[in-house]
């Protein structure tokens, strides 16, 4: 089975990739682990994207893809994959249709996409205290600590850090919005695109993601 998993920030999409690959016994293969693996292993493509991180400019598409590429073609990938973090967009979305097809005359099996209500991502990413000391991070409503604002492990000051302001969070959701709204449409306009409800105890939302990739499992 060849999956995309596709959310916005604070739907848990990590936790729930690392589940559903474990579930199907197939790779995980995040965008984030495949740019750390090219730069620390310094091949040429981590050399490339370096050159442009090292400036602050975008890694250009093509650097992306070409990673991505590679990881595709390794054996543990030859049965089917999660995908987490790409395509982010409707070119790379074209790209990655035309080299699944091109390289393996293959095709994307379901685009997985969870959803959670903007309010709800609020609650979750705002209520985040990171300890200053031990950098543990607790909940104020999911995980608190026995006395607000220290840390129970090392009596640390609890802090929010900015990434984790409300006005910061609804930010990166408006652009989450405008990146992925022509993207979750070109899946559906595929047939491809599966939605489920990401909210509620992480067993709850991994057992629904399988109900619905059930019927694609050969």
């Amino acid at each position: 089975m060849r999956i995309v998993l596709v959310g916005p920030p604070g739907a848990g999409k990590g936790t729930q990739a690392q589940f559903i690959a474990s579930h199907l016994a197939i790779p995980r293969i995040s965008t984030g682990d495949i740019f750390r693996y090219n730069v620390t292993s310094n091949t040429e493509l981590g050399r490339k994207a370096r050159e442009f991180m090292e400036r602050g400019d975008l890694v250009p598409d093509e650097v992306t893809v070409a990673m991505v590429r590679d990881r595709l073609a390794e054996d543990d990938a030859q049965e089917g994959f999660l995908l987490d973090g790409f395509p982010r967009n409707v070119p790379q979305a074209e790209t990655l249709k035309k080299l699944l097809l091109q390289e393996w005359d293959a095709r994307l099996s379901v685009v997985l996409e969870l959803v959670v209500d903007e309010d709800e991502v609020v609650r979750r990413l705002s209520g985040r205290r990171t300890c200053r000391r031990c950098e543990r991070v607790w909940h104020v409503l999911y995980d608190p600590p026995a006395r607000t604002g220290i840390c129970d492990d090392c009596g640390g000051e609890l802090f929010q850090r900015d990434d984790d302001s409300e006005e910061t969070i609804r930010h990166r959701l408006e652009v989450y919005a405008e990146q992925t709204s022509p993207l979750i449409a070109f899946y559906a306009d595929e047939n491809i695109l599966i939605g489920i409800d990401a909210t509620g105890p992480v067993e709850e939302v991994t057992s629904r993601a399988m109900a619905a990739l059930r019927p694609f499992v050969r």
